[in-house]
């Protein structure tokens, strides 16, 4: 694996512990923004198929799948413009499209929020990749977790278990594995947690009890340091 870090990350070690100690049914899952071709390691595979990054994010949690995806493989026009590999569409952009769905008042109130939406520019992203965090041939960005509102909280103890502080995360209920928890943690360096959207549980296997988070990968040997303490302190309650 080319290295894009410099200090050395144990990602099959990191991924056992976050297994073991949050219980998880799936793998993390390790996700990058490639910025050219040249960034793709030798032999991993393209998608061979169009879907929602989402549920890119389902392959490599639930299956186990290794690959990269260009902007033709991003079925969501919403994911796509987020993660930096399409142009808005201007039914996004004005508000109409989540307006037509229910999802807001007016179109203002829709054009509100997306003007708030974190996003990379458009064409700043060559493809997008993603792997099981054990398996992982690149250095990820982004650690993407799916699992339980008990394992968000040992998650938030282990953030905050160094300096102290408060945890402030951003979403809408909209756009959450892409903008919230890819984006967004990217462009803060932040950990970020988002409820997943009815997008991502209809199409991604998020269950109904089942939450989001984004960790940037340089912060995640201390947090595994973390919350090797919280999750076996005397006041952690065992799930």
């Amino acid at each position: 694996m080319a290295a894009s870090v410099k200090i050395p990350i144990d990602y099959a070690g990191a991924a056992d512990t976050l297994k073991k100690l949050l219980k998880l049914s799936g793998s993390p899952v390790a996700f990058r923004f490639a910025t050219k071709k040249e960034e793709i390691p030798a032999g991993m595979d393209k998608l061979d198929k169009t879907i929602r990054h989402c549920s890119m994010i389902g392959l490599a949690r639930n299956e186990g799948k290794i690959f990269y995806a260009l902007a033709e493989n991003h079925e969501c026009n919403g994911g796509a413009w987020s993660l930096g590999l399409r142009e808005i569409t201007e039914t996004l952009k004005n508000g109409d499209f989540y307006y037509k769905l229910g999802k807001f008042e007016s179109s203002a109130a829709c054009k509100r929020t997306i003007d708030r939406v974190p996003h990379l520019d458009p064409g700043d992203t060559y493809a997008t990749m993603y792997a099981p965090l054990e398996k992982t041939p690149f250095d990820p960005q982004v650690v993407i977790i799916v699992a339980s509102p008990w394992a968000m909280l040992k998650l938030t103890q282990s953030t905050v278990f160094r300096v102290g502080g408060r945890v402030n995360a951003e979403f809408a209920g909209i756009q959450s594995v892409c903008a919230d928890a890819c984006a967004q943690t990217y462009l803060s360096g932040r950990i970020n947690f988002s409820l997943g959207c009815d997008g991502s549980r209809k199409f991604s296997g998020i269950a109904d009890g089942e939450l989001v988070v984004g960790i940037p990968a340089e912060i995640l040997p201390e947090i595994i340091e973390a919350l090797n303490v919280v999750a076996a302190a005397p006041g952690s309650k065992q799930n």
